[in-house]
């Protein structure tokens, strides 16, 4: 037969050693502070050229041309935040040229470091979805080089 006090102490004891449960009280985190943190650190790897897939950057591009609106730095971020833990889904476009497998390590390594660092949640997984690759002649405007139709 099993000692039940034993275990409910053990379990109590492990709920108070996290940073964010405490003798005083129990700090919460919510999803898009999470989601925030995640896409700031993902747009400092360098290869990323933009988070999301198409239809969240183009409502993004509309978001940004209101006037007084912000940056949704969560925009291609999905988050799963628990008391102690987290799980973050990114999607992302990446640079023609880089390689997609150094890219995505460098993404999970600073993501993982900047949530942890930051919440002192333990980041349990980061899923990198590279939706698309963006060429640098797909950035400029191509009615830019027409000819005018009429004089």
């Amino acid at each position: 037969m099993t000692d039940t006090t034993t275990t409910s102490k053990s379990v109590a004891t492990s709920e108070t050693s996290s940073a964010l449960v405490s003798e005083q009280g129990r700090t919460t985190i919510a999803d898009t502070v999470v989601s925030k943190i995640a896409g700031i650190a993902a747009r400092e790897v360098a290869g990323v050229y933009d988070l999301g897939g198409s239809t969240a950057r183009a409502v993004g591009a509309l978001r940004e041309r209101i006037p007084g609106s912000s940056t949704n730095h969560g925009q291609g971020v999905t988050v799963e935040v628990g008391e102690r833990q987290a799980a973050v889904d990114i999607q992302l476009i990446a640079e023609y040229g880089v390689s997609i497998a150094d890219l995505a390590t460098g993404i999970r390594r600073n993501v993982v470091d900047s949530i942890e660092r930051m919440t002192g949640l333990e980041v349990t997984e980061v899923n990198v979805e590279v939706q698309d690759v963006h060429l640098e002649s797909e950035s400029a405007d191509p009615a830019a080089d027409e000819e005018p139709r009429v004089r």
